[in-house]
């Protein structure tokens, strides 16, 4: 289990809007998670994340994967950036590259992710799509922990929204990640509170929900 952190130091890596990291730098300026972010960093010199980071004074740090001689080497310098900040958890909002290993070596079982479908159904890019495609009545968005897979790690919270005859991508994109921005926060919440116990692929949560939180309905153990 992971054990309570007070005034967690949250490190964020992003591709692009960062509209997740926005939900996360909310709930903490609303006392709604008692966190820190202490590094942004993007693999995109033009994401918007940048603005966000910049905006609410964050730190941030533009790495690009060409300048480095591997992928590992790109992971590593992510990692000890990611360590100089002391970082406890690692969030992944919208970044668009899969983890490698040297940084979830790092970070073992303290990367998470937010996907927009109910895992495992629809990993990957274009889950919405994926999802209308399938015919599904039922999608959503899934925060898990990261390893070496796409879209693989162990469950944290799901939460899930109806999927209509008439949904486009855009429109079912659009329900699921209002639905984001409420359980990210969540999870990285009940990590800070040392609430979750990874236990091979289950991931328990101990403790009482708050009313806010039934909107994810998770197990509680």
């Amino acid at each position: 289990m992971v054990e309570f952190v007070p005034h967690l130091k949250v490190g964020v890596l992003a591709s692009g809007r960062g509209s997740n990291f926005q939900s996360i730098i909310d709930a903490i300026k609303e006392n709604r998670l008692k966190a820190k972010v202490c590094l942004l960093i993007t693999d995109n010199p033009s994401a918007f994340a940048i603005e966000r980071a910049r905006k609410h004074g964050i730190e941030h740090l533009v790495l690009m994967p060409k300048e480095f001689p591997s992928r590992d080497a790109f992971y590593i310098a992510a990692a000890e950036a990611l360590k100089k900040k002391d970082v406890g958890l690692v969030v992944l909002a919208g970044f668009m590259r899969i983890v490698g290993k040297p940084l979830i070596d790092a970070f073992p079982n303290r990367i998470m992710n937010i996907h927009p479908a109910l895992l495992p159904s629809f990993p990957g890019l274009h889950a919405q799509k994926q999802a209308i495609d399938y015919g599904v009545k039922i999608s959503g968005c899934t925060v898990h922990f990261v390893d070496e897979g796409m879209d693989t790690g162990p469950v944290i919270i799901q939460a899930a929204v109806p999927v209509y005859h008439s949904d486009t991508e855009e429109s079912l994109s659009e329900r699921i990640l209002k639905l984001e921005h409420k359980i990210y926060p969540v999870a990285i919440r009940l990590f800070s509170e040392g609430r979750l116990k990874v236990e091979g692929r289950r991931v328990k949560i101990t403790g009482e929900m708050s009313p806010e939180d039934h909107i994810v309905n998770p197990p509680v153990d």
